[in-house]
Parts: structure tokens; C-alpha cells; sequence
């Protein structure tokens, strides 16, 4: 089985050569179960998302992850600049999953 996590953070470090990037496997949230590599979040601060919307960060990102996005279930974004970044200071934490897992 292949590590998408890396797969993940290789294409994105590649692409935006973020301030901040941090991937989380949150399959351990689903009824998945800890070892599907099926859920996973992002947080990406980069200077490539100044002066774009928020759709426009997240289709940029869907384009760079298009292969690995075909073999997971859900991936949660939050993309920032640096300034909203500071701003922020972190992501907001995933809700819980309603269909199973602990």
C-alpha cells in the first residue's frame, strides 16, 4: 500500500513552496479505521494564494493532488497567506465523525 501522506506533502511542497505545511491523517476519526489513509487535512500557508479567493486556493490544490485525491475519501483545506496566517494563528479542528470510528 502506498503512503499517501507523503505523496501529499511531496506534491504540495513541490507546487507551493509553503511557509507552513502540515498534513494530518485523520482516518482514526472515521469508521475507515486508523490504517485506510482514507480522511486527511490540510493546512498550507503560502504566498501563492495572495490576491486569490478562497475556491480559487482549494482548486489549485484539488489540481496539484489530482491523483492522489482519486484514492481517498475526503480531504479537508485551509489555505492561507502569511497575514492571515498570523492572523489565525491555526486551523479550526475537524468536526467529529457522525458515521463511526473513536
Amino acid at each position: 500500500m502506498s503512503q499517501i501522506k507523503p505523496m501529499i506533502e511531496d506534491a504540495l511542497k513541490s507546487a507551493f513552496r509553503p511557509k507552513l505545511l502540515d498534513v494530518k491523517d485523520e482516518s482514526y476519526m472515521h469508521a475507515a479505521g486508523a490504517d485506510a489513509q482514507s480522511h486527511f487535512k490540510v493546512t498550507i500557508v503560502s504566498d501563492e494564494f495572495e490576491g486569490k479567493r478562497l475556491i480559487q486556493r482549494h482548486r489549485s490544490v484539488n489540481r496539484v493532488l489530482a491523483e492522489v485525491l482519486s484514492q481517498i475519501h475526503a480531504l479537508a483545506l485551509h489555505t492561507y497567506t502569511e497575514q492571515e496566517w498570523q492572523a489565525q494563528g491555526q486551523a479550526p479542528d475537524s468536526p467529529n465523525c457522525l458515521g463511526g470510528g473513536s
